[in-house]
């Protein structure tokens, strides 16, 4: 499955992934518009084995295939805390 991202000029950390390029009618207007605007960055192949950064990419699929979009969150301070801890045990 392809997924094209854009991310958020107005909030930071904060990503769509779309299920078809520049396809924003499946993204509600309501979770769209504090977003606008969106610039395109990244289109990737979302196989099983393929690992994203801060979210998991099975999750992403499975949004994708439901309702065409997925939102990608900033992560939350305890999960940037978490991540530091794990790093630096690891």
């Amino acid at each position: 499955m392809h997924a094209y991202v854009y991310k958020s000029q107005r909030k930071t950390e904060t990503y769509i992934y779309l299920a078809r390029r520049d396809d924003f009618e499946a993204v509600p207007e309501s979770v769209r518009a504090p977003l606008a605007p969106l610039s395109f960055v990244l289109s990737v192949e979302l196989t099983p084995e393929r690992r994203l950064a801060h979210v998991d990419a099975q999750q992403v699929r499975a949004a994708l295939s439901e309702r065409g979009f997925f939102l990608q969150l900033p992560p939350s301070p305890a999960q940037v805390l978490a991540a530091l801890i794990q790093r630096d045990d690891g």
